[in-house]
């Protein structure tokens, strides 16, 4: 199979900020690489190339992933650099990417720093009622405090899959088939938890610790039950666990602690449901058929696609697979950004993406190969689901689960047969306000580090036409 090339990616500003992060000289880490502090230094302003066997060495040295030399990371906080620049209440000039890409290659730690302060201000706007937080302490909305932790964690707990390894042990089933049963035995005879399915008013789960009942609503599909059931587990059997983790994390509120806690228990309870080693020996016989490890582990179409962004473990990691869950009005619900894929962090997303047109045709995967304008390129997926139905007349939500990864994979990546991954490249932004390309028909917004150039005489195919960049 044909693999597209994306640009090449500038590994020594990477080298660079992983050994300031742990405190190391040139002369230091050169010694430990067997290389010299010169060749080093050239290394890092992207002024020698790095063999395999050196990109090795490197990995092992910093306990990183090859993807996480890539430049992911500087990727994101660039993308999220250009995003805070561009907010026209700043009332600033545009940022040429240039100076972006000089801040984050010379002061990764002032350009992490001015994002923090971004935040800060938009969290202050946005909070009608004002924020009183501890002095000292960054302000950030609870939502975005949850994901930067899990995105800090590449996503994997080895704490929490320890936990749930340990109580799959003990449940006794032999095949996934037999989960939703073993939990419910392991609730009812461990526990003395007795579970009721019936019509909970709106709410899906409800556990009544006076009558030690846990009720399930009626309209959940058996799937999304035994995902239930095993949260309620992993919050029994498990809390130790978590507890751990939130206290890691040091949350700086109160929402954000709890935020953080159902986060660990969803996480928890995949990992219960679908064990590392079974899962990604899976995943790879089945390429990351989607559907077809759902239908393997009893599992929904989203519990499997967000497992696959969690197989991180030293030693034995999966494929770097992004996440993202949105509604029809584009509202991202749930993401994590791997693969070096720089979601937009405010506002929308590329109207070109896969995963606003995957609502055109609900239930069926759609497939697209979309090129950012840095030439990185990914192989993306995405689907439409549609959550269970309330009362008649209320109509069902429906939602959009994607997932992508650096198209070097496509081989090992069931969806990219039978395409030409170079033919079936679609060009794509970050987001309308970002994106530099001209006359594109789906702009919704004019891009905010252009002029905008209308001509009465003329109907352009874009809602906006603009002038050359800014100098």
């Amino acid at each position: 199979m044909e693999v597209a090339i994306a640009s090449k990616p500038r590994i020594g500003r990477t080298v660079r900020r992983l050994r300031i992060e742990r405190g190391l000289t040139q002369q230091a880490l050169a010694a430990a690489l067997g290389i010299s502090a010169s060749y080093l230094n050239l290394i890092e302003h992207d002024q020698r190339g790095v063999t395999a066997a050196l990109l090795l060495k490197l990995a092992r040295h910093f306990a990183v992933d090859l993807a996480a030399l890539g430049g992911a990371e500087e990727r994101q906080t660039e993308a999220h650099l250009r995003e805070a620049f561009a907010d026209p209440l700043l009332g600033a000039e545009a940022v040429p990417e240039g100076e972006i890409a000089a801040l984050v290659d010379a002061a990764p730690a002032a350009a992490r720093a001015t994002l923090a302060l971004y935040r800060a201000w938009r969290a202050a706007r946005e909070d009608t009622s004002g924020l009183s937080l501890p002095s000292g302490r960054r302000i950030l909305l609870p939502t975005e405090e949850a994901r930067d932790h899990f995105h800090a964690r590449r996503n994997h707990f080895p704490r929490l899959e320890a936990a749930a390894e340990v109580i799959h042990a003990g449940l006794g089933a032999a095949l996934p088939a037999e989960m939703n049963h073993a939990i419910a035995e392991r609730l009812r005879r461990t526990h003395g938890l007795r579970i009721a399915v019936g019509d909970l008013a709106g709410a899906l789960r409800r556990f009544d610790a006076e009558t030690r009942t846990l009720h399930l609503s009626d309209l959940l599909p058996r799937e999304s039950r035994g995902f239930q059931m095993a949260f309620q587990l992993m919050l029994i059997e498990a809390q130790d666990a978590v507890e751990e983790e939130v206290a890691e994390a040091k949350p700086s509120s109160e929402e954000a602690a709890a935020l953080l806690r159902v986060g660990l228990l969803n996480y928890a309870a995949g990992a219960l449901l679908m064990p590392y080693d079974a899962y990604l020996a899976a995943a790879r016989s089945l390429r990351h058929d989607v559907d077809a490890l759902a239908a393997r582990f009893g599992v929904s179409f989203e519990q499997a696609a967000h497992r696959l962004t969690t197989l991180n473990r030293e030693g034995a990691r999966g494929i770097a697979f992004f996440f993202l869950r949105a509604d029809a009005a584009g509202n991202v619900t749930k993401r994590f950004a791997a693969a070096g894929f720089p979601f937009a962090r405010f506002g929308g997303s590329c109207p070109r993406w896969v995963p606003h047109l995957a609502f055109a045709s609900p239930g069926r995967v759609q497939v697209q190969v979309a090129r950012l304008p840095d030439g990185a390129t990914f192989l993306c997926f995405a689907k439409a689901l549609a959550r269970p139905a309330g009362p008649w007349p209320e109509p069902p939500e429906v939602h959009v689960v994607a997932l992508g990864c650096d198209v070097a994979h496509a081989g090992s990546v069931a969806y990219a047969d039978g395409l030409d991954l170079e033919a079936s490249v679609t060009t794509i932004g970050l987001s309308c306000p970002l994106c530099d390309r001209p006359n594109c028909r789906s702009r919704a917004f004019p891009a905010v580090a252009h002029r905008l150039a209308l001509d009465p005489s003329v109907r352009a195919a874009g809602a906006f036409g603009f002038a050359p960049r800014r100098a």
